[in-house]
């Protein structure tokens, strides 16, 4: 198949990757550890491990999991938890154990988290103690057998380990009272593992590293199935559309967004530790003044996120004051990029926002635009390496002129399926491995692509197509808003009428002022019939705006 992208690749960025140069993620881990044992892996509250201690911390829980409690190669065990040094330590025993890991978001309700612990099968949970009630309550219709827990401070440095833990406890009161007779401390996990021997696990690229669920806007969330294939063939497109602009054991990135989203999991864990980086946790993303803080007390060099985050920061005091001098890479997903964000974040930071493309059932990553761009372009970027896309209109045939069409995906990183939905999965993967992404998107004579929006959040006005993102992007350049979300309500005239909510950033806009912004940059059809203000957005625990939110409203 033809790929118009190849001729605007960054000079020295291959078209492919060599995908038999590793068998499994763990393999890659093992040559890191050994590679840059001396480097800080993570960093976490205070505390850093080197890879040389991330090692040696990963083997300790593999051998508990395999050795004492006798898990098998392809046992699902569910990680609940937000970003603290235990959370890679983790996943990464868990690989290293031949186990399938199953992220589990820490703000599941009981509802959610039964769903997910019955649906993937999973056996054994790891959970940050703020979240045992959780588990509590549901534990008895699962097939969980082993429940670890692990307190906030537990890979911290001594005393701030026994300050936190009692801080979060006794102080803050934000773990909530439960018994869970039989649960193991992790601190036990490590303690009792470093004294065990890590029997030999042979992974390949068909075992399944992960059961990635989605979001489940359309009903109960779905397992993507993540095979090591997947995302060693991730990893290695990313760093081979990188490699131009990091230097291996030597770069410092910020990790804000949580470990158990595709996006934080695959761009900053798993792509810099092949690269020997350095991971800098953040707890709590959503204190943004302790974010920035902690932004001032760090050399970073690569930060990642999303929209609504950039925009938080940008609008956080103490931002404006922070060196950015190594700042070389800023890495947008997750939801689209707006212009008008990524205009502040390159006047402040003096780093361009690149902006980049992927679904949970991709491994990530798609499309990312060149890091070399100077400006944001509104593009998503170009295929990575080892990547085709194509166009498709509603009756699956492919576009070949300027039109927009449903965006398709094949390559390496692309998932196996949904775990035990088999009709769910022929509906998105056709035979010959072609993922439909359900957004709408445009291609550029240079091979670049645009997201339009996604397909099912398209506005039908009067028989015209509207897609909420154009007017959100024209919403939030007038200077007196924060953010806004856009979405369709029922119409008798029109079918549907365009309804947008926005946030204040001046507290004397009116919703005259924004209608007159509007009328300037739009056509009568695109302009909202209302605006409503509103104090925040409802927002997924990335960030995303959750327009389907916006309905109950």
């Amino acid at each position: 198949m033809h790929r118009p992208w190849l001729s605007s690749y960054p000079k020295g960025i291959s078209a492919d990757i060599e995908i038999e140069k590793y068998a499994s993620v763990v393999e890659i881990f093992e040559q890191s550890v050994k590679e840059f044992a001396n480097r800080p892996a993570f960093s976490n509250l205070g505390t850093s491990l080197t890879y040389s201690q991330f090692n040696e911390a990963t083997k300790a829980v593999a051998a508990y999991l395999q050795k004492t409690l006798n898990l098998k190669k392809g046992d699902r065990i569910a990680i609940m938890m937000p970003n603290l040094l235990q959370n890679p330590v983790s996943i990464f025993g868990s690989l290293r154990a031949g186990l399938t890991v199953v992220n589990t978001n820490p703000l599941y309700t009981a509802r959610e988290l039964r769903h997910q612990l019955i649906d993937s099968g999973a056996t054994t949970i790891i959970v940050l103690e703020n979240y045992a009630q959780t588990v509590q309550e549901i534990v008895a219709d699962t097939d969980v057998k082993h429940i670890i827990i692990t307190k906030m401070g537990d890979m911290l440095n001594f005393p701030k380990s026994l300050l936190i833990n009692l801080a979060v406890k006794y102080i803050k009161k934000i773990v909530p009272a439960f018994s869970l007779p039989g649960a193991i401390s992790f601190q036990t996990v490590v303690s009792e593992g470093s004294k065990q021997d890590l029997g030999p696990v042979h992974l390949t690229h068909n075992d399944l590293a992960f059961i990635q669920y989605t979001g489940g806007t359309t009903g109960l969330a779905k397992g993507a199935m993540l095979s090591h294939k997947n995302m060693v063939a991730n990893m290695l497109q990313a760093s081979e559309w990188i490699k131009n602009d990091i230097k291996p054991g030597q770069e410092t990135i910020i990790t804000a967004l949580p470990l158990y989203h595709i996006f934080s999991l695959t761009a900053n864990c798993m792509v810099f530790i092949e690269a020997g980086g350095h991971n800098v946790l953040i707890t709590n993303p959503r204190d943004f003044k302790g974010f920035v803080k902690e932004l001032s007390k760090t050399s970073f060099t690569v930060i990642t996120g999303v929209n609504t985050l950039f925009n938080a920061l940008i609008n956080t005091k103490g931002f404006h004051d922070i060196d950015f001098s190594n700042l070389k890479i800023t890495l947008g997903g997750g939801m689209s990029v707006q212009a008008a964000v990524a205009a502040q974040w390159q006047q402040i930071t003096g780093c361009a926002l690149v902006e980049a493309f992927g679904l949970t059932e991709t491994s990530p990553a798609v499309c990312i635009n060149p890091l070399n761009i100077k400006n944001y372009n509104g593009s998503i970027g170009l295929p990575i390496p080892s990547t085709y896309c194509k166009l498709i209109d509603s009756e699956g045939n492919d576009i070949i002129n300027n039109e927009a069409g449903e965006l398709c995906v094949k390559g390496p990183q692309v998932m196996q399926g949904y775990w035990k939905r088999p009709e769910e999965t022929a509906c998105a993967l056709s035979k010959d491995g072609w993922l439909k992404t359900g957004d709408m998107a445009k291609m550029d004579g240079h091979g670049f692509f645009y997201i339009v929006d996604r397909l099912k959040e398209m506005i039908l006005v009067s028989g015209f197509n509207v897609f909420p993102n154009e007017i959100e992007n024209v919403i939030v350049d007038h200077p007196g808003v924060l953010e806004c979300g856009v979405i369709g309500i029922p119409d008798e005239q029109r079918g549907e009428a365009i309804k947008a909510f926005v946030v204040k950033k001046d507290i004397s806009l009116t919703e005259a002022e924004l209608i007159a912004h509007c009328k300037k940059n739009l056509t009568p059809y695109k302009i909202p019939s209302s605006i409503t203000f509103i104090q925040s957005l409802p927002k997924t625990n990335i960030g995303k705006v959750l327009r389907r939110a916006l309905k109950h409203l």
